[in-house]
């Protein structure tokens, strides 16, 4: 509950030249790091089928296959929804997985802007001093 609040405190106030937006894309190359490369995450449903579908916006993401699975379950097993507690777990779980993944995105994003100002500065000390 106070790590909202915290982050909030620490991108507006106390850091605010260090902390990633959130709302934009990662400023860095998104292979920076990772000699072998990382696995390309790719959407399973296209936005025509979670129209037809008429999945919410919140659960348009990269989960939104199991969104749909979970609610056709819901929908055959009208009297019985426990039936459907599978595909409930594996969605929530994919949901939790994906948040999870967002904030090592923000994390990563966030040590390297901290890294890309150290670097700045120690180069501005080495031109004033050198």
């Amino acid at each position: 509950m106070g790590g909202h609040m915290t982050r909030a405190i620490d991108a507006q106030i106390l850091n605010p030249d260090v902390a990633p937006d959130y709302r934009n894309p990662p400023k860095f190359d998104p292979m920076l790091g990772f000699e072998n490369g990382r696995k390309e995450r790719v959407m399973m449903v296209s936005a025509e089928d979670m129209d037809v579908a008429k999945v919410p916006l919140r659960h348009r993401g990269y989960c939104a296959h199991l969104y749909i699975d979970w609610r056709k379950c819901m929908q055959d097993h009208f009297f019985r929804p426990s039936k459907c507690d599978h595909p409930k777990h594996d969605f929530e779980n994919c949901e939790f997985e994906d948040y999870v993944l967002r904030m090592k995105e923000y994390e990563r994003e966030k040590r390297l802007l901290k890294r890309q100002k150290r670097i700045r500065e120690k180069q501005l000390q080495e031109n004033i001093g050198g």
